[in-house]
């Protein structure tokens, strides 16, 4: 699955880690809902983390989709409110 994050570029990251993702999703949901900034913070953190760690960079000339778009570090708890979707930031598998 090709992932972008915003700003930063594409990753290469294998369907068996979207789970993973999944979870880290559910919480950072859950800290959007409640307007906990701290936990939004935290939970945007972990899931661009797993997307940087388990993923491959996906070469600049790349032009090719990408099947998931993640919002920046910097973005605000507004920002990624716009973007969810009723499965979150990332579609259950």
């Amino acid at each position: 699955m090709i992932v972008r994050i915003l700003g930063e570029g594409q990753f290469d990251l294998d369907d068996a880690e979207v789970t993973r993702l999944n979870e880290l999703d559910e919480s950072l949901v859950a800290a959007v809902e409640a307007g906990d900034e701290d936990a939004f913070r935290r939970d945007l953190a972990a899931v661009l983390d797993e997307v940087r760690t388990r993923g491959r960079s996906v070469p600049a000339d790349y032009l090719g989709p990408s099947e998931l778009v993640l919002p920046h570090e910097g973005a605000t708890i507004e920002e990624v409110r716009a973007l969810l979707s009723d499965e979150g930031l990332i579609p259950n598998a």
